[in-house]
């Protein structure tokens, strides 16, 4: 870990809109401005390319080669930049009846497809009085993990809810990850409440940095988002923020810091696998 190279990331908090091109075009020309200011690392959030609901997903719905992951590997090669697409709803078809994926895919600087994940915890919640959303009426959980290869090291991919999950973060940092990076779209209940308590809680809990990047907040949709696109190292400093507008959040991410944490306060190698299971044993990623 300590030979990886420190790079910048850029958090793309993107207004998006009912209108598919409009919100493909927008996030290009962020990408773009984004590898401008000197990003190696972009994310996209979760459904950047369509609004957020179990009602839009079928019609917003693409195959994995679709538009959207077309736009996505020219903008990474145009950019030049790994782009860690967000998401957008996936129309899987098997040989019973199409599927629908909450699906991020991940690009290299040559604009080839380097990951996908699909969101492996789905969005069912429901807060008497506040909130109730359910992507399962909808949706279909991806079935793996996710972890992509760069010349800055790996980087573990969840979406959204999967935060929730700690053993996501812990089984990445175990396999040598050096980040879990979550496009997300938390709303104006769960947002204020633990989108930053849980990045910084699976940092401090894996030494690692977490980055959660979030659309921006419009108020007139029927889905609200929360915004707030955050970076927290790996001692659980949030180093780089924003509010809810339209914005890019900037990080330099300096692997260094990982070892010096895990020097610091030593968990790493004091864990007792002997009295409590090894979550990443036997996991294959």
């Amino acid at each position: 870990m300590s030979k990886a190279k420190s790079f910048n990331l850029a958090l793309v908090q993107l207004s998006v809109t009912a209108n598919k091109e409009i919100n493909l075009h927008n996030a290009r020309n962020k990408v773009l401005q984004a590898a401008q200011n000197g990003a190696n690392v972009v994310v996209l959030p979760e459904c950047f390319n369509s609004p957020y609901g179990t009602q839009h997903f079928p019609q917003f719905a693409e195959p994995l080669h679709g538009q959207s992951a077309q736009a996505l590997s020219s903008i990474a090669r145009d950019a030049n930049v790994y782009l860690i697409g967000g998401s957008f709803p996936e129309r899987a078809d098997d040989s019973a009846a199409s599927k629908f994926y909450n699906t991020c895919t991940i690009w290299d600087p040559k604009g080839e497809r380097i990951g996908v994940h699909r969101k492996i915890h789905l969005f069912d919640i429901d807060v008497p009085g506040k909130i109730r959303f359910q992507e399962s009426e909808t949706l279909s959980p991806g079935q793996s993990l996710t972890h992509i290869t760069t010349p800055y090291g790996k980087i573990g991919i969840g979406i959204c809810y999967d935060i929730r999950f700690p053993e996501l973060a812990m089984i990445a940092a175990r396999k040598g990850c050096i980040a879990m990076i979550y496009p997300g779209a938390f709303n104006m209940t769960t947002g204020p409440l633990h989108w930053e308590l849980l990045q910084r809680a699976r940092a401090i809990d894996n030494q690692i940095y977490v980055a959660a990047c979030s659309p921006a907040r419009d108020t007139g949709s029927e889905y609200v988002a929360w915004g707030h696109s955050t970076v927290v190292d790996p001692l659980g400093k949030v180093i780089a923020t924003t509010e809810d507008a339209e914005d890019i959040v900037y990080a330099t991410i300096e692997v260094d810091k990982i070892e010096e944490a895990r020097r610091s306060i030593p968990v790493t190698s004091q864990r007792r696998f002997d009295v409590y299971r090894d979550v990443a044993q036997g996991v294959e990623v």
